[in-house]
This record gives structure tokens, sequence and C-alpha cells, in this order.
């Protein structure tokens, strides 16, 4: 079995291709990427891969791919993800993730007109596509109505509902996932978890004043571990009938307050602040988001394994080890200029 994930280095991309490496031996994975795409990520699993290189708004590129390596499932992860840029580059997102996702659906459809090609495919849509909902719709079902409130929240209902449309029309295998919010280790600095722990971690190391800084501290999330994630997702591709949807959601919900509460009685610094910096602030928010996860339950019996305490607990890790090894490498380059 051949497994191609878009997005391999990214966050969840990179979590994926572990858990497959590590748990399902029988399969190749191949990740398709941008040339100046970091392999940080992937550093670990970097020998047990094949990497295609390419870009989604390049069609040619995301066909010939497609044509040679012909995985029997696809898990398209690859988006700009990141709600607060949206509001800045609302284009480049609606083309990477709305367009993108086209061209992967198009380079499918014609392989399997010409060529009787016929993967499985994994649309990663999100949570975000519900938008504000009020507090007699959670938590969230599949049913609710789309009311984006990003240009990221736009292209992800435009990336959804084509995935829907080319299993209606040709019959592409597509299932689709809204996944609410989720986190851990190697999440991007600009993420609310991963800020956060990013700022105590700075902190702590004494590369910065004991002050973290805030936006929205009242919006309730139901959290998640990736590594809970792409085990749903891995089951998602295997256990679930084309042309369906899914939430896929934690069980541990609070405001976004509480979470940062948690993880500053983790530091070892107990006199941090806390100040609202206004860029933090969004235009337009979504302030709740409770998912209802009982279809994707009853469909494949998956349930998250890993306590959210230890979801934060390693991403402050995470970061507390980035500092101490960039730490390491700056006394190092600073003992080799004294030398010379």
């Amino acid at each position: 079995m051949r497994a191609l994930i878009t997005g391999i280095t990214g966050f969840v991309g990179s979590h994926l291709a572990e858990y497959i490496l590590e748990n399902h031996m029988e399969v190749e994975v191949a990740g398709f990427v941008r040339w100046r795409s970091p392999k940080v990520n992937i550093e670990g699993v970097l020998d047990r891969v094949a990497l295609y290189y390419g870009n989604l708004l390049d069609f040619p590129s995301v066909r010939s791919m497609l044509a040679e390596y012909k995985p029997d499932v696809i898990f398209h992860l690859a988006a700009q993800s990141y709600v607060d840029f949206s509001f800045l580059a609302p284009v480049e997102t609606l083309a990477t993730n709305t367009v993108g996702t086209c061209n992967v659906l198009e380079a499918v459809k014609q392989l399997k007109q010409s060529d009787s090609y016929d993967p499985v495919i994994h649309i990663c849509s999100s949570s975000e596509v519900y938008g504000q909902v009020t507090e007699d719709e959670v938590p969230i079902k599949e049913s609710n109505p789309l009311r984006p409130a990003s240009p990221y929240a736009v292209s992800k209902v435009g990336e959804d509902m084509l995935a829907l449309q080319y299993w209606s029309s040709w019959k592409i295998k597509t299932i689709r996932s809204r996944m609410f919010t989720h986190t851990g280790p190697r999440r991007g600095e600009v993420f609310v978890v991963s800020n956060f722990a990013r700022q105590i971690a700075m902190i702590e190391a004494q590369l910065a004043e004991p002050v973290v800084k805030v936006g929205n501290l009242d919006s309730v999330r139901t959290f998640s571990d990736v590594r809970d994630a792409v085990r749903a997702y891995w089951l998602l591709v295997k256990s679930c009938p084309p042309g369906e949807v899914y939430n896929i959601g934690g069980v541990e919900t609070m405001t976004v307050g509480q979470m940062l509460e948690q993880l500053l009685a983790m530091s070892t610094v107990t006199d941090i602040k806390i100040e609202v910096d206004q860029a933090r602030l969004r235009p337009s928010d979504v302030t709740l988001q409770i998912p209802c996860v009982e279809k994707f339950y009853k469909a494949t019996g998956w349930k998250p394994q890993i306590k959210f305490d230890k979801t934060l607990r390693d991403t402050l890790d995470y970061w507390r080890d980035y500092y101490r090894r960039r730490q390491k490498t700056e006394q190092h380059q600073r003992a080799e200029s004294t030398v010379l």
C-alpha cells in the first residue's frame, strides 16, 4: 500500500508520517513538498519517505507526481493554515487551499478517466467552517450551517465543498474531516498553545521579560493532541465510506485563558504576568467550538488517548529544548570566535 501526504513537512503531516511508519510498516510513505520547505520536522523519517517536489498551484507538477507514484491513499493536508494571516493575505489563502485542492482532485479525475486510477482521498477541512455558533448549537454537528468568519474559513468551505462535488459528479473517493482544535510538539509558533508555551520557555531561559502577551482569552475550545488526530486520520481512510464528512475532536473543553493557566502552572517561573496585545485580536473571531463527534466514534471506535496536560507539557518541553539547543549553539559559536 502506498500513502501520499501533501504537506508532509508541516506540523500534522510530519506526525502522520511518523505514525504510519511506526504502526503500519507495510505502507510506503511519500510526501509532496515545495523545494523550499524546511525538513526539520521530518528529520527522523527522512530516510524512510520519498519526496516529490512541486507546488499545489502548479497543476502539471501535481498531475505528473500522481501519475508516477499512484498512491492508494492521499492525505491532503497541505494548506495555508494560519487564520490571522488569512486576513492579511486572503488571495494567497484562497488560492493555496481551494485552488490547490481543486488541482489535486482534478488530477485524480483525469487519471481515473485515462488510467482507471482510483485512490481514497482524505480532504482535511476544518472546524472553522462553522464560524460563530450560538449556545443552542453546541455541541456542533456536521449538519450545522457553515458561517465562515475568516478568509481561511472561506477557503476551507471551498475545499470541503469541492471534495463533495467531485464525489457527487465523478465518484472521486473523497472523505472529509472537520478537525477541531489540535496541538502538540512542533506546532507552529503562531498558534495559541504553541505561542504561549514558546513565550514561557523564553522567559525561563531568561530571553524575555516575565510577561505573556495574549489575545482573546475567553474563547472556548475543545482541545486534542495531534498524535490522537493522526491516528484518527488513519482510521478515517480505512473505515469510512467516501462522500462522507466527520467532525473529529477531543473531549477536554476550556477557555483559552484556562489553558494558559495550566501552562503557567507548569513553569519554573512563578511571577509571570499576562498582558493583552491588541494586535492579537482578530477582526472577527470564533469563540465557541465544542464538537459533536458521535458520527466519527460510531464509524471508527476512535477516542482520544492522550490527556491534554501531557499535550501541554510536551509542547512546553519542545520549546524548552529548542532554546536550550539554541543557547548551546550560541555558546559554541562564541567559544570558537574567541579562539580565532
